[in-house]
């Protein structure tokens, strides 16, 4: 759709990009560089990401890594934390162009710490089987490599190479094309005004969807819009019932909660535990090593399935676990844990704990969601001229349960990736440093939806009967649903009720009916409201556990039946939404 220039040559191609966390902000440097128009969505300010909080890093097997370590190391780790449930391909290609990526960073102003040597200091996480983490100011990796794309991405839009809009919540995506079926653009809410912009493609990196939970280590805005908006065009969706938990957020006391500047959970970082900081109940039992052979560095489905069972059997299931990171200054030093973990050293002394000397109160919350609008390996969903990268995507990279610190490395690749795809047709210039273009090497197939029937609310019985009255609709109403009936642990009878309340308030939520509203607020709860009914949805149907899909009820599939690691796939095609 590209239209003749003022000079008579054909015009960029032009990108919207929705979302400036680090798919978003790298995906419009790398096609604003290679000449396409690009514009720039964030519903907030370009900081108020997931990226921005990220603590642990990124994770990458350089040119001279670890001892020891290789890509092939990086790719089985990736493999085991995932539960046999990635797609190998991908975590192929995201093992292997790992390094190219970081390089990538590079070009835009990031730059990671060095060790004593000059070299990039690589640190250890949990469930890798070497050291191959990479940070950006210590214990905010996130916040640092986002500042640095987000002034070159401001240093951009001053030489008029990219158009942000910032403080745009996008409420739909255009169709158009020949038969009415491609992605042409993106309307949104801006200064109280409905405005809308057209493009050749919209990439969708609004990432994930924490808001869905009563705790969770993500900021405000991740009320899972890219994944509304792309159901709602007919984009297909997978793994929607694997939501990591991460399983140490700092408890705060309710005077720190409200203190100002500390209202926002604190995740304490898996490099913490990295660095040998280990679990401890109120008996001062460390407990971990009843659960899982590696403790404290067993991935993080099983360290949060772990907390919760042990804190259920000592009776307080909604209580707190403590970490101790006192054994990290007894064994490093005096004024180790200031240095390496700055931010985290700052936070809990604002919330009144010394961790050098004190038990940092902890339990799990909702940190990232593996599922999400189904790619192939360049970001291209099921509809034509939608692309996706990043969390709200599912590559199938991060299976079942993802790997710590590979989040921001898969925004990278695929990111780049998908910038790759949609410059197919008028670049072949690598977008990465000593990265040949991959278009040549032919294109995956997004798989077909599975036709699952998914019910608007659930028939009468006498098993319903009892949750028929769901009480009026509220977003702290459905975090505390979704927490109680569909968080760590789960089964049968509990997200069932859940999807009976979710049916219940469905009907009432705007702007399912009416998408003119001018209320940002009520969009953001009609697309929780949706992401909610479909990750219920998919936890019912996938009755076996599953790396990050837990079932007290369990059951394991037959052998002689379908795979037991079929990806359900759905789309709106089959919807739960009255149209």
């Amino acid at each position: 759709m590209t239209t003749a220039s003022v000079a008579g040559g054909p015009a960029p191609q032009r990108l919207i990009v929705v979302g400036s966390g680090i798919a978003g902000l790298y995906a419009a440097l790398l096609a604003a560089d290679a000449g396409a128009d690009v514009v720039l969505l964030t519903k907030g300010a370009l900081a108020d990401s997931n990226t921005y909080y990220a603590q642990g890093g990124i994770s990458a097997v350089l040119d001279e890594p670890a001892p020891g370590d290789t890509v092939a190391a990086h790719i089985a780790d990736t493999l085991k934390a995932g539960a046999g449930h990635c797609n190998e391909e991908a975590v192929r290609v995201l093992c292997t162009e790992a390094r190219l990526d970081i390089a990538g960073l590079g070009r835009f102003g990031v730059r990671f710490d060095l060790d004593d040597d000059e070299d990039p200091a690589l640190g250890l996480e949990a469930a890798h089987s070497a050291p191959r983490i990479l940070h950006a100011g210590g214990d905010a990796t996130g916040a640092g490599v986002a500042a640095a794309l987000i002034k070159t991405v401001l240093d951009f839009q001053a030489a008029g190479k990219i158009q942000v809009i910032g403080h745009a919540q996008v409420t739909s995506l255009s169709l158009g094309g020949e038969q009415g079926g491609r992605v042409v653009g993106a309307n949104f809410l801006h200064d109280g005004r409905h405005l809308g912009v057209h493009g050749d493609s919209v990439l969708l990196a609004t990432g994930g969807a924490g808001q869905l939970f009563a705790q969770t280590t993500n900021p405000a805005v991740a009320t899972a819009d890219g994944l509304a908006l792309a159901w709602r065009v007919g984009a297909a969706v997978a793994d929607l019932e694997f939501f990591q938990f991460h399983p140490t957020c700092m408890v705060l006391p309710d005077e720190a909660r409200e203190a100002e500047g500390n209202n926002d959970p604190l995740l304490i970082s898996e490099a913490v535990r990295g660095e040998g900081a280990i679990l401890l109940d109120a008996k001062g039992h460390r407990f971990m090593p009843d659960y899982h052979t590696d403790a404290e560095l067993a991935p993080r489905d099983v360290v949060s399935r772990s907390i919760a069972l042990h804190l259920a059997k000592l009776g307080d299931p909604n209580g707190h676990v403590f970490l101790d990171a006192t054994v990290i200054e007894e064994q490093r030093g005096g004024g180790f844990l200031a240095k390496r973990f700055p931010t985290l050293s700052k936070r809990t002394r604002q919330a009144g704990v010394d961790w050098t000397r004190d038990l940092v109160p902890v339990a799990p919350a909702a940190h990232y969601w593996m599922g999400g609008v189904v790619t192939d390996l360049y970001g291209r969903t099921s509809v034509p001229g939608l692309l996706a990268a990043g969390e709200v995507a599912c590559t199938g990279v991060q299976g079942a349960n993802r790997l710590a610190s590979n989040s921001l490395l898969e925004g990278l690749v695929f990111g780049r990736r998908a910038v790759e795809g949609f410059l197919g047709s008028i670049s072949t210039v690598p977008l990465a440093p000593a990265l040949a273009p991959a278009l040549a090497r032919g294109h995956d197939v997004v798989p077909k939806p599975v036709s699952w029937e998914l019910e608007s609310l659930p028939g009468p019985g006498a098993l319903e009967a009892s949750f028929a009255q769901a009480g009026a609709f509220s977003r702290e109403a459905l975090r505390r649903l979704m927490t109680a009936k569909a968080g760590v642990l789960r089964d049968g009878p509990l997200l069932r009720e859940a999807g009976v309340t979710l049916a219940a308030w469905a009907g009432d939520v705007l702007p399912l009916n009416e998408p003119e509203s001018l209320d940002v607020r009520e969009h953001e709860d009609s697309n929780v409201l949706l992401a909610a009914q479909l990750l219920v949805h998919a936890a019912r149907e996938r009755k076996a556990s599953l790396g990050a899909h837990y079932r007290s009820d369990s059951v394991a599939e037959p052998a002689a039946v379908d795979d037991f690691d079929k990806r359900y796939t759905l789309s709106r095609k089959v919807s739960l939404v009255h149209d």
